[in-house]
């Protein structure tokens, strides 16, 4: 696909007017601000070029699409209430179907918010993965593990199934899927499972995901259960972090935490929204860069955020850290876009990707900037940052491939998806009603 006379932000983070851009298969192919000798190289001219701003795609760092069955479900509640009384009961009675379905439809949110790939932790993983491989968005995907008893891992359903998951997805698409093995937290786990979990995942080659240090309860919990030790210094002493891994949230960590997770790679993957929303508090972004720590930016899930609009996260995740450290230079507008885009990218191993750039993957992300909030412009990377909406995304093209395009999804039948997420919603009530009754 070929576009021309194009506004975009290149990998430096500067906005770049009167640009050409070509693709052919799933690559950027041309860049640069003189024309190419032969535009037909490059196949369809993509029309209506003007007023519009091209950026990378969004990389959603942490994610549970298929929750998206319980958006608006669990409302003001602290986060041991909110899994405890509404969550956990109503994930007890979904199928395979319900989480296929759910997990397309949070897929083409995605999509429709310019979010090119998705790391993802739920359950039924076969089903996961055939959403993801039906949506066209790129995944690293896994089955979050939970135990409250002395197995080991290799003895927990997780352990095969997230081994059969390799051999089914692993590089699907010219590795446009990725699985995970994936660690639930420290509190729902014991040592043993921790431990054998990080094994299985060094053995396998595979990445980590896990949620850590998410609360202060959580963190206070841990050290009385484990020797004074934080979720992150006993993960890391299990070797959980001797595997690439995405901590989600890292809300409550102190020093010790900040320098072990820089050392270790670990990609902090921060939610601002949903930590608010659930009140625990606020991930030290300014502290983590200042480490050198990869700091991503994800969504969570429609239950504990209710949209995943990223252009929304982006752009509190930008205010939010000012207002709390009293400190106007964070986080700057370049910062918080290699969040949500090249630092995700990077966490999931996709290292040619995140960038506009020759040779990069195709993952391209159009926005109308014709508009009475974007105008005048004295920068458009600040513009895009503080002032524009999530309905300002006209396109989102993954891989090449054009899957979103102004207002209509190429290749997700979105009237069959609300249909059967509405009646795997409404039955599982149904069956709750029952129980209670």
């Amino acid at each position: 696909m070929f576009f021309e006379n194009i506004t975009l932000i290149d990998e430096t983070m500067q906005v770049r007017e009167h640009m050409y851009l070509g693709t052919i298969d799933d690559r950027i192919s041309y860049l640069s601000d003189v024309p190419p000798a032969d535009p037909s190289l490059y196949g369809e001219e993509y029309g209506a070029c003007s007023g519009k701003l091209f950026i990378p795609g969004f990389f959603n760092a942490h994610s549970h699409a298929a929750m998206h069955l319980l958006r608006g479900y669990g409302e003001n509640l602290t986060l041991h209430d909110w899994l405890n009384q509404r969550i956990f009961p109503f994930e007890a009675h979904l199928t395979a179907d319900d989480i296929y379905w759910a997990t397309q439809l949070g897929a083409a949110e995605m999509l429709r918010f310019g979010i090119v790939g998705t790391t993802d932790m739920y359950s039924m993983g076969e089903a996961m993965g055939r959403a993801f491989a039906d949506s066209g968005i790129k995944a690293n995907f896994s089955v979050g593990t939970t135990c409250f008893d002395d197995r080991t891992f290799q003895q927990m359903p997780q352990y095969a199934e997230t081994l059969k998951l390799k051999e089914l997805f692993h590089g699907y698409d010219n590795g446009r899927l990725q699985v995970d093995f994936s660690l639930h937290a420290e509190y729902t786990s014991s040592e043993r499972i921790a431990s054998g979990i990080a094994e299985a995942a060094a053995e396998a080659g595979l990445g980590m995901h896990c949620h850590v240090s998410e609360t202060a309860f959580e963190v206070a919990g841990c050290r009385e259960r484990h020797q004074g030790k934080s979720p992150v210094k006993y993960l890391a002493d299990l070797g959980v972090f001797d595997v690439p891994t995405t901590a989600a949230h890292c809300v409550h960590i102190d020093e010790e935490d900040i320098a072990i997770l820089a050392d270790k790679k670990v990609t902090v993957a921060s939610c601002p929204k949903s930590n608010m929303k659930l009140a625990s508090g606020f991930c030290p972004v300014g502290k983590l860069l200042q480490s050198g720590a990869n700091v991503a930016l994800g969504t969570d899930s429609v239950a504990s955020n209710n949209n995943l609009n990223m252009l929304e996260e982006i752009k509190t995740f930008a205010l939010i850290h000012k207002g709390v450290s009293g400190d106007p230079t964070l986080i700057t507008p370049a910062e918080a876009l290699y969040a949500a885009t090249r630092a995700g990218a990077v966490a999931q191993g996709r290292q040619d990707c995140g960038y506009l750039k020759e040779g990069y993957k195709a993952d391209i992300v159009a926005l109308n900037i014709d508009t009475i909030y974007m105008r005048p412009s004295h920068n458009q990377l600040n513009n895009l940052v503080y002032a524009s909406c999530g309905s300002d995304i006209v396109m989102t093209m993954v891989d090449g491939r054009v899957l979103y395009d102004r207002g209509s999804f190429q290749h997700l039948d979105i009237e069959k998806l609300l249909y059967e997420t509405e009646h795997s919603c409404q039955r599982i009530l149904r069956e709750l009603q029952s129980v209670q009754s």
